[in-house]
């Protein structure tokens, strides 16, 4: 997954989202130790102080451990981990959403869509 940054927000936003989108697919699995700020910061191509305000940010909703002079881990909470990812979908579902309203898509009629996609893939 590719370190692409928009514009529409901040960018240590979109660096939790990476991040957590990347320990909800289980790149970085419980328990995983994360790479310093620095490593993280140079494979993304940022200011490390972002990354740093991105990891704090993590941090404080538990989805990432700090152990003193070991470094950052993915946290293992298995409740934790399912909130997250039903969050993460649930934003992707309302930005589905507004996009199909833009393009002139009402709600009942973009589920139709959806609805008749998934069956077609089954």
């Amino acid at each position: 997954m590719s370190w692409d940054f928009q514009t529409d927000r901040p960018i240590y936003s979109q660096i939790i989202d990476h991040i957590s989108q990347k320990i909800i697919c289980g790149e970085y699995m419980p328990g995983y130790r994360l790479p310093s700020v620095r490593d993280m910061a140079n494979q993304a191509g940022v200011n490390p102080n972002t990354m740093q305000r991105a990891l704090s940010e993590l941090e404080k909703t538990g989805l990432v451990r700090v152990e003193r002079t070991a470094g950052r881990y993915v946290t293992e909470d298995e409740e934790l981990l399912q909130q997250t990812k039903s969050h993460l979908a649930e934003k992707q579902i309302e930005a589905f959403f507004n996009q199909m309203r833009q393009l002139g898509v009402e709600p009942e009629q973009a589920l139709a869509l959806a609805q008749r996609y998934v069956n077609e893939k089954k």
